[in-house]
């Protein structure tokens, strides 16, 4: 049933490409795999994107922040069409940027880490000359989802010693509780952008928009638990091509990003134990692939790493270095016996 229902929605969305751009389609693949939403329409001519998303609003969304966004910079994909509840838009490669670094020399992983946070910021610029700022939500705007967020932590307790009666959940709270201010495209995983036959890299899946402090962007990068560029070479990154444009003070917008950062590393540990749990490991091969959620111990171990880094780098998530060290032990010691999750 739901593999007729989806070709339902390949046959639609066909029909409305041809209908739209006056040319035949004459093969349509599935970048992410048949269940998401954007599929590639191959054209004699061209490439082209089309997503039906679940969410009709959030289609329309996209189309206008990306509408908004291409007047400014060269960074996102260009809005070919909108029919109703289908979008189209150009393809900005094949080259997904976590397959590509994975596979490059380290002068050339750090060449496309550059590149990423470069492109980020312009993009942040480019929403600054709009009025984005006036239309988008709000993100993480309420107590309850501050509260998530902070409270999160405790998935780390079972992995190591108890979380420190030092670590002042109302500091923490009251530091990301941040007014939404300036643009984020969030999601800024390194499966969200590709490089393009003009080697320039773009950022794609731009659903999700909002407005807040403008870090988390960067943290949805440096958190990616399949990016292979260390921390502390990634502050480095961030320190070079910082823009003073945005706002912030150099110094505090570092102390944001090490904390929010060591929270969205709590998620994202959280989502690998629990995708682990229920599908077991998968090989890093397909979790590329699929731009899936990091379920590999390698990974499990560098999101780890992360998470301890950045904690270390706040007084305020300092405490919770120990709970990403007990953490990182227990998957370097699945990687080293081949065992499963346990919990100290």
């Amino acid at each position: 049933m739901a593999k007729d229902s989806n070709q339902e929605r390949i046959n639609r969305i066909v029909a409305t490409a041809e209908d739209h751009f006056g040319q035949e389609v004459e093969r349509v693949t599935a970048p992410g795999g048949e269940g998401r939403s954007s599929f590639r329409l191959h054209f004699a001519d061209r490439d082209v994107i089309a997503t039906l998303r679940p969410n009709f609003r959030r289609t329309h969304l996209e189309a206008y922040v990306l509408e908004n966004l291409s007047q400014h910079c060269d960074d996102t994909p260009r809005v070919l069409g909108l029919e109703g509840e289908i979008l189209f838009q150009s393809d900005v490669g094949r080259r997904r940027l976590n397959v590509e670094i994975a596979r490059a020399s380290r002068e050339r992983e750090t060449e496309m880490a550059v590149e990423a946070v470069e492109s980020i910021f312009r993009i942040q610029a480019a929403a600054r000359k709009t009025d984005l700022h006036t239309m988008l939500p709000h993100l993480g705007n309420n107590n309850d989802w501050i509260a998530n967020l902070v409270n999160a932590v405790d998935a780390l307790e079972p992995y190591s010693s108890g979380i420190p009666d030092s670590y002042d959940r109302n500091a923490v709270a009251a530091a990301v509780a941040y007014p939404g201010r300036q643009f984020v495209k969030w999601d800024c995983r390194s499966g969200n952008a590709a490089l393009g036959p003009d080697d320039k890299l773009r950022w794609f899946d731009f659903e999700y928009s909002g407005l807040r402090h403008g870090a988390e962007d960067f943290a949805w990068l440096i958190g990616d638990e399949a990016w292979p560029v260390p921390p502390e070479d990634m502050v480095d990154i961030m320190i070079d091509a910082f823009d003073p444009t945005c706002g912030h003070d150099i110094a505090d917008y570092l102390e944001y990003l090490a904390i929010y950062l060591t929270l969205h590393s709590v998620q994202r540990f959280k989502l690998i134990v629990k995708e682990a749990k229920k599908r077991g490991w998968l090989s890093k091969e397909r979790v590329r692939k699929y731009d899936d959620a990091g379920v590999h111990p390698e990974f499990a171990v560098q999101i780890c790493k992360v998470g301890r880094y950045f904690a270390a780098q706040s007084q305020l998530t300092a405490p919770l270095s120990r709970n990403f060290d007990g953490a990182m032990r227990n998957f370097r010691a699945i990687m080293r016996d081949g065992t499963s999750l346990k919990e100290d």
